[in-house]
């Protein structure tokens, strides 16, 4: 195999390899969130790199759930959550 070949093979291991273990990184955090809005409950869970965004991504999937429009989108996502709870 020539040198140049090899070479673009390896860079593409690296680039594939360290695209792999920033992924596995990412997901540090993992979190419940139920929250009831308008009379309807929604419990989600979602991971992120920080307890705060797999907090708001959890409570934003719920919301999505038990809300219509973006007022209540809004509304529902500026609620107070019921339960909230780290599991990772």
């Amino acid at each position: 195999m020539k040198k140049p070949v090899l070479a673009g093979v390896l860079f593409a291991l690296l680039v594939i390899g360290y695209i792999i273990y920033s992924s596995m990184n990412l997901a540090g955090h993992r979190v419940e969130v139920c929250i009831t809005y308008n009379g309807r409950t929604s419990c989600r869970t979602a991971s992120g790199s920080t307890e705060e965004f797999a907090r708001r991504t959890a409570t934003t999937n719920a919301c999505a759930e038990i809300a219509s429009g973006v007022t209540d989108s809004i509304g529902c996502e500026n609620t107070t959550p019921d339960r909230v709870k780290v599991l990772k």
